[in-house]
């Protein structure tokens, strides 16, 4: 963010779209099936594009930086860097 008016950028974790999504095609009676013969990273991708959402392989973005610093805090207590 190089301005204070913009957004962050907001991530997903792809496998919750996805969850999200057969949730509510089976609460509408449907059946959805992914990745028939296998694999559904492939499918649930191109899922996720549909939708307008470009998929990341690690996941939410937050989480991330907040594992990464609680990692970090960890490391200061016990081996006293910083």
């Amino acid at each position: 963010m190089d301005r204070p008016d913009e957004l962050p950028e907001e991530t997903y974790n792809p496998w919750s779209v996805v969850n999200l999504v057969f949730h509510h095609l089976a609460a509408h009676g449907l059946h959805p099936t992914l990745g028939d013969a296998g694999d559904p990273g492939s499918p649930a991708a191109d899922l996720l594009r549909a939708l307008g959402i470009e998929p990341a392989a690690e996941g939410n973005r937050q989480v991330s930086r907040d594992v990464n610093d609680h990692l970090a805090q960890i490391r200061a207590a016990v081996f006293g860097e910083g």
